[in-house]
């Protein structure tokens, strides 16, 4: 596949996010509500430049090697306005990731973007399993897992940027996306 797609719901439109997004990932991401579940890698305090070095050092990079993709979930509505971000990464046990906006949370808006990007992986990447690792406590991605028809394949413990908690690691093979997906 050659260059990231831009990507389309029902009500959301997530493109490739750009160097130029770093401002508005500062002022969103860095809420207790946002990282509480993310890897403990995340810096926290969260700091003042670290949207702009991540996005640089880490997130574009993998574009460029074709070893990941990011999106900036942004409202149909507001075509402009970032609200979160939603991942794919090639090789491992952590395919997928994503952050919203909390202003934004309980509307099914993270669920029609994780819809998109998971097609995306299947259909636009090939690739024959997804597996996301997620803090048992984190229940609005645990739900998102499960509309999917996500299964645990394993159980620990790992380190977030909350403390050391319970997690899963959930998967989804292409055949199973496929069969869900059919119209009946």
């Amino acid at each position: 596949m050659t260059g990231q797609p831009i990507l389309e719901t029902a009500r959301l439109i997530l493109r490739p996010v750009t160097l130029a997004d770093a401002p508005a990932i500062q002022r969103l991401f860095p809420q207790w509500a946002v990282v509480r579940y993310l890897h403990a890698r995340i810096p926290w305090p969260y700091p003042a430049d670290g949207a702009r070095t991540h996005l640089r050092d880490v997130v574009l990079p993998q574009t460029e090697r074709g070893e990941g993709w990011s999106w900036a979930i942004c409202p149909k509505a507001e075509p402009r306005r970032l609200i979160g971000l939603i991942d794919l990464r090639l090789g491992g046990d952590d395919n997928r990731g994503f952050w919203l906006d909390p202003a934004w949370r309980r509307q099914g808006l993270m669920r029609e973007a994780a819809d998109a990007v998971t097609e995306h992986w299947f259909e636009g990447l090939g690739q024959s399993v997804l597996r996301v690792p997620k803090a048992v406590e984190n229940e609005a991605s645990r739900r998102i897992s499960v509309s999917q028809g996500m299964r645990v394949i394993e159980t620990g413990e790992k380190d977030y940027v909350g403390g050391r908690m319970p997690y899963e690691l959930w998967e989804l093979t292409a055949q199973e996306w496929h069969a869900r997906r059919k119209p009946g």
